[in-house]
């Protein structure tokens, strides 16, 4: 292969000219104009070549770039004389919200009226061309960094105009990232001010313009209509589980492994597949994040690059501050389990502190999750989805998460597994009651929690602690053994080692006196229920087996043990 690896181009002429290493996605031009949408919304997770596609139409349409086939010559859309015919013959209003990232209102603000600035410095070139009347041109150079709301939200629409009666054609406009400012709105305080900003915006540039020929616009999440898309009734939204443009976005399986065929990594497939592979884009499977793929090839070593480009720190806060059911069923993704639940793909960011299934959604058309099959319950008429995590790099990315969470710092988190692995009860129990203080604090288990609920809050805490065992542990939770199900079960993969038997309880003050009571129920039911006959069963001795029950009462911890042998 000629072309050249090249990490983070997103300028489709310069990926051409400079021949860096590119996969062929025209068709998407063709499919695109073929739909004859009027305003088209399409979700992807991050690094999907959003903006490289976007860059790549823009080129294609837009009549700066006018006799510039050389750089669609060999690619798929040249295929056709129809679109070599149209390329450079549509004036094109591009622009990205993609580093509207900040922190307050006012700022957001700024940085988006700097955005439309530089465009309406971009075309310049009107004040000079006679085609303006005198409020126009007022207008025009109206438009700076402290032009005020109306203007700014009228920007566009006008741009349009103006740049419509100069071609004597309609404008294509295009916007990357479209939702960046709302999920920063969202998370530091300012959504309710940003969104009614959006939506005049929105509405002036997308709706009530009749000078637009088509419009795409992309980004993460699919935000509510009732939030910035109410006047918008002519928008055909595109998500992860649409049918439409579904190979358009991120790798295929077999464009892959002909780049690795090419690079002479033909011998590292499975190694790719099982760590990258697994995104599903409507009826496509088998799907890859180019970002990764791309760093692979660059270094030939296997890493979680994808999971890496980005802090998840909106992700990471929900969950973590998510109820106790959420929080169980998020434990069952980790072990590789599957979710059945229904999904609404408009993210209502208002119902993300209160409705599950919104957090479900925000997770899916991130990335995270894919939907390996959906149905409609007859029934109830409701849609279910089965959701999955989406491969070994997010389980990855998830358990590093979860580690974060359960530990102040490194010292601290190893304190906890060496007090464990040595089978020091005093250790263990100073670990515990001195951090829960402090973590607990962060986790929300209800005002009036059932008594399944807090034992599921601190089963996950515990969890979170040992995940890191993994490699050296095979850790089930919530499985059958003797007579029941027990909580943890840490078996270790050399069997000359200690295996685990972790159970918790949530004081009863109705037949408790104290926490030393709880501690014994929960050994006791080890014991009574037999949790160490799958271990036993599987070559253990009984002075192999330690049990350890876990017993809560608020942030206060007592842990005790028995040998059963």
């Amino acid at each position: 292969m000629n072309r050249k690896i090249g990490i983070g181009h997103q300028d489709f002429e310069d990926v051409i000219t400079k021949n860096i290493f590119y996969v062929d996605k025209t068709e998407f031009i063709r499919e695109w104009w073929e739909e004859n949408d009027m305003v088209t919304l399409i979700t992807r997770p991050r690094r999907f070549g959003k903006t490289l596609n976007m860059s790549m139409v823009e080129k294609f349409f837009s009549v700066d770039y006018a006799g510039r086939g050389d750089l669609f010559t060999g690619l798929s859309i040249w295929n056709h004389e129809t679109y070599r015919i149209l390329q450079g013959t549509y004036p094109v209003i591009s622009l990205s919200f993609a580093n509207v990232k900040d922190t307050r209102y006012e700022e957001a603000k700024r940085r988006i009226a700097q955005i439309i600035t530089d465009l309406y410095g971009r075309n310049r070139f009107l004040l000079q061309s006679g085609l303006l009347n005198s409020e126009e041109r007022a207008f025009f150079q109206s438009i700076n960094i402290n032009a005020d709301d109306v203007s700014i939200t009228m920007a566009v629409h006008r741009l349009s105009e103006f740049l419509c009666r100069y071609y004597k054609k309609k404008v294509i406009i295009l916007l990357d990232e479209y939702d960046t400012p709302m999920l920063e709105a969202w998370v530091n305080g300012f959504w309710d001010e940003l969104t009614s900003f959006t939506r005049s915006f929105f509405n002036a540039s997308f709706k009530t313009n009749p000078y637009l020929e088509r419009a795409v616009m992309t980004g993460i999440t699919r935000i509510s209509k009732e939030s910035i898309f109410s006047d918008l009734n002519n928008l055909k939204v595109v998500s992860v589980t649409s049918a439409e443009y579904a190979d358009s976005f991120g790798f295929r399986e077999d464009e892959v492994f002909a780049a690795m065929d090419a690079f002479g990594l033909s011998d590292r497939k499975q190694e790719v597949k099982n760590w990258y592979d697994g995104f599903i884009f409507g009826p496509v499977r088998d799907l890859y994040n180019p970002w990764s793929v791309i760093n692979f090839l660059d270094t030939g070593k296997l890493g979680p690059y994808w999971a890496n480009t980005s802090s998840n720190g909106l992700i990471a806060m929900l969950l973590q501050k998510a109820n106790p059911s959420i929080k169980t069923e998020f434990e069952q993704l980790l072990q590789g389990k599957k979710l059945k639940t229904t999904v609404d793909e408009q993210v209502v960011f208002e119902q993300l502190n209160t409705r599950k299934n919104a957090i479900w959604s925000l997770l899916l058309s991130c990335g995270y999750l894919k939907a390996e099959n959906h149905a409609m319950d007859e029934s109830s008429g409701q849609e279910f989805f089965t959701l999955s995590l989406t491969n070994k790099e997010v389980l990855l990315t998830f358990k590093a998460m979860v580690r974060s969470w359960f530990s102040q710092d490194e010292q601290n988190y190893n304190e906890f597994i060496l007090a464990l692995l040595l089978g020091d009860l005093d250790a263990m129990n100073e670990y515990m009651n001195r951090v829960s203080l402090n973590i607990f604090s962060f986790f929300d288990t209800g005002r009036q929690p059932s008594r399944e609920e807090p034992e599921r809050f601190y089963h996950g805490f515990v969890l979170g602690l040992i995940v890191e065992l993994e490699g050296n542990y095979t850790i089930t939770s919530n499985r059958e053994s003797g007579f029941g199900r027990y909580d943890i079960v840490l078996e270790p993969i050399d069997h000359k080692k200690d295996a685990m038997i972790l159970e918790f309880k949530v004081y009863n003050p109705r037949k408790e006196t104290c926490l030393e009571d709880t501690v014994k129920n929960a050994l006791r039911q080890i014991q009574e229920k037999n949790y160490a006959a799958s271990l036993m069963a599987r070559g253990f001795e009984k002075q192999q087996i330690r049990s350890y029950g876990f017993a809560f009462e608020g942030k206060k911890v007592l842990i005790g043990t028995f040998s059963p042998c």
